[in-house]
């Protein structure tokens, strides 16, 4: 155990002024009530005030609305999360309208809407890597002819909380610890497993943020969820639920986690440069908008509560309808105007969409104007041109920070006789937004409905669901995180939580942590207010009505294409030219990009035969490739075989589980000296995405080995000194 530092005192030199003088201002809360800045006790801090259990937070709620506010401003001048992101613009084309669900005009329209799109990390600062084991945004802002739509969601369906009134304290557990400001973008240290260890709403979230969905292959290759249950609204004020999806054309792919970390390493602008590239060379990213819709008579039918964003609606229920395609075109002119200014806002909504009372989305409504507020200077950040609608904007509002309109005229108010009484109010008919009707009768109260309190459920849907790889992906995550945390009672309690959703989860990520599992689960649940029975607020405990869903797991997802893979071609002097365009025009043809690496920079070969080389192995890695193919010609390949630099290549590629065809040489050195012979002689199976051969006869099946993306049977084998 590390020493505590001496005192000046103590350590015999003299007392540092600054030090006395920041010591009147500690604060330690052991032992003490809790309470407001002001001094207020609070009796619970877990729950915000509502009208009844599932009803509307009230704006009332002077408690949610300190703790957030603070909250809100404790970062300057970067995002307090998704600091870290990437943007471009883009185009919304709608397949077919659909007047019968919502009266929202970029939802009936022939005519494309301009989109505007950030991906982002969360709990990273703006210098973090893009290859953090995290949750990502997926935010789109939709330039409307009735005013702009953020659909801001991310890339995972549900999320850890419940409960607005929680997001400071989940941000602040994930957060690097406020001590020393460790570890940076990374959930593997002791406050965040922690505050999960005693929040069991937030297991179902803990297994989506442990797999692979955590780790992108690229920003194009992952789904995007609005994760709140909206509402859509018709012109005769009908109102369904509906959950948002967005589905990409490439399939939703990942990368390993030791090839994250060392891509962190080497280029932690790995998906800021994959999205970039791909819309400068024309290999425009696509996504279409899926909906789920449940009629508002359905609205109690299923084990779980659609306004609880712990949960989703397994698609065996209820269908993804897909209305139409999202494409990203053009790259931003400029970073920070552009991607770093942009505000997006759940509250930002058109006629034909409103909100339900999820609790989580209440509480959003409220935080992110008030966070723009001193992110962005003040209450005109919505006249910074890439927050601009593309309709006119007319309003009372005046003044402030970064005023930039200059209004013409005396009224500045309403109702006024000295204007014309303008700007005058819309009628609902002619397309003013009014929110949807709905009856409240209750009791104002801070609790939670208990329909909120199964907790486990979906977390067992969504590990049965994974195939076998993606389950142990899991468990390796679950103990390389609990690993890094100092605390054992903090992984013993994470063992309970784990423990209720599954034995043998629990039982092989004990085993690698060197404990055991709790003999009885602790039942540990931090949403009671002070004044509540513990036993009231207990988890529910249920088996999902759908034991299995496909749609869960990235083994089902498109692997049909090849289309933007990165290829590295591994050569040297002395390689058989004829190999590598043939090749190459094979794997172009079906979409790909092919670089060609090589021991130097320059040309190999001479004459008309000049091959132009794209990396050294000096500055090229496996990890930023998506297959491997070392062209023929036996000088070429003898010359690799002494690289080390070529061994730890073509070592790290098939560790990582990726394609990698070889095109045959007798008495092949370079795989002689890599650990690709040992290994298949160990293993015995046939290896699909290991081809070695004549270029043309493996050609074809390398296509397919590619678009497999990985070959995860290969996982046991992979363990390489890579």
């Amino acid at each position: 155990m590390a020493k505590k530092p001496l005192t000046p005192e103590q350590s015999g030199l003299p007392a540092n002024k600054k030090v006395q003088q920041l010591s009147q201002h500690q604060a330690d809360a052991t032992g003490q009530p809790m309470t407001t800045n002001h001094g207020l006790g609070i009796n619970d801090d877990q729950n915000s005030l509502k009208a009844g259990e599932r009803g509307a937070t009230l704006l009332e709620d002077f408690i949610l609305r300190e703790k957030i506010t603070h909250f809100d401003h404790e970062r300057i001048p970067e995002r307090i999360v998704h600091a870290r992101g990437a943007g471009a613009h883009g185009v919304f084309k709608l397949y077919k309208p659909i007047p019968h669900l919502s009266k929202a005009h970029f939802l009936n329209t022939d005519t494309e809407t301009p989109v505007f799109v950030r991906f982002s990390t969360v709990a990273g600062s703006r210098g973090s890597t893009d290859l953090a084991r995290d949750v990502r945004g997926f935010a789109v802002k939709f330039y409307t002819q009735q005013g702009n739509f953020d659909l801001v969601g991310n890339n995972m369906p549900v999320f850890f909380i419940q409960d607005a009134m929680k997001f400071p304290d989940l941000i602040h557990a994930v957060k690097p610890e406020p001590d020393n400001e460790m570890p940076q973008a990374a959930s593997a240290h002791d406050t965040f497993w922690d505050f999960i260890s005693m929040m069991p709403e937030s297991a179902h979230m803990v297994m989506w943020a442990m797999s692979d969905r955590a780790i992108p292959r690229s920003y194009r290759m992952m789904e995007g969820f609005g994760v709140h249950t909206f509402r859509l609204i018709n012109d005769k004020g009908e109102s369904h639920f509906v959950k948002f999806h967005w589905k990409p054309l490439l399939g939703v792919h990942a990368v390993a986690w030791d090839e994250a970390q060392n891509i962190s390493g080497k280029d932690p602008d790995f998906h800021r440069r994959d999205l970039w590239e791909a819309i400068q060379m024309g290999s425009f990213p696509e996504w279409e908008l899926g909906i789920q819709v449940v009629a508002e008579a359905d609205e109690h039918k299923f084990d779980f509560d659609l306004l609880d964003p712990t949960k989703l609606i397994p698609e065996e229920l209820v269908p993804v309808q897909r209305i139409g395609k999202l494409t990203l075109n053009r790259n931003p002119d400029n970073f920070f105007a552009e991607t770093e200014q942009v505000a997006f806002h759940v509250g930002h909504v058109v006629p034909g969409i409103d909100f339900t009372n999820d609790p989580l989305l209440q509480g959003r409504l409220f935080s992110y104007t008030d966070t723009q507020l001193i992110r962005l200077g003040g209450p005109n950040f919505h006249e910074i041109p890439i927050n601009r609608p593309i309709v006119p904007v007319h309003n009372n509002q005046r003044d402030g920070y970064m005023r930039q309109t200059i209004n013409v005229g005396k009224a500045s108010y309403g109702p006024n006789s000295t204007g014309n009484n303008d700007p005058q109010q819309v009628k609902a008919r002619d397309g003013g937004f009014t929110s949807h009707t709905e009856r409240i009768d209750a009791k104002k109260i801070r609790a939670r409905s208990r329909s909120f309190f199964d907790h486990f459920s979906q977390a067992k849907l969504f590990f049965h669901s994974q195939s076998k790889p993606e389950q142990n992906h899991i468990i390796d995550a679950l103990s390389f995180e609990l690993g890094k945390v100092k605390t054992v009672a903090i992984r013993e309690r994470m063992l309970s939580i784990l423990q209720q959703i599954e034995a043998t989860l629990a039982e092989q990520v004990a085993a690698n942590l060197g404990l055991k599992v709790p003999t009885k689960p602790q039942q540990l649940n931090f949403s009671v207010p002070a004044d509540g029975n513990p036993k009231d607020f207990e988890p529910v405990h249920k088996e999902p009505s759908v034991k299995k869903s496909p749609a869960l797991s990235m083994a089902n997802t498109i692997k049909d294409n090849i289309s933007t893979r990165k290829i590295a071609f591994l050569l040297a002097d002395g390689v058989d030219v004829s190999s590598v365009t043939d090749m190459k025009k094979s794997l172009e043809s079906a979409g790909a990009v092919i670089e060609i690496i090589a021991p130097k920079l320059g040309h190999i070969g001479t004459g008309n035969k000049k091959i132009q080389v794209d990396e050294s192995l000096l500055t090229a890695a496996s990890v930023f490739y998506d297959a491997v193919f070392v062209p023929a010609g036996k000088s070429s390949i003898e010359m690799l075989a002494q690289q080390p630099e070529a061994i730890h290549f073509l070592n790290e590629a098939y560790k990582h589980c990726k394609a990698i065809a070889i095109a045959d040489e007798h008495d092949n050195a370079l795989i002689k000296n890599s650990y690709i012979a040992t290994a298949q002689k160990s293993d015995g199976t046939k290896d699909n995405a290991l081809l070695i051969g004549n270029t043309k006869e493996i050609t074809k099946n390398f296509i397919t080995a590619i678009a497999q993306h990985r070959n995860w049977d290969r996982e046991k084998a992979r363990k390489v000194p890579a």
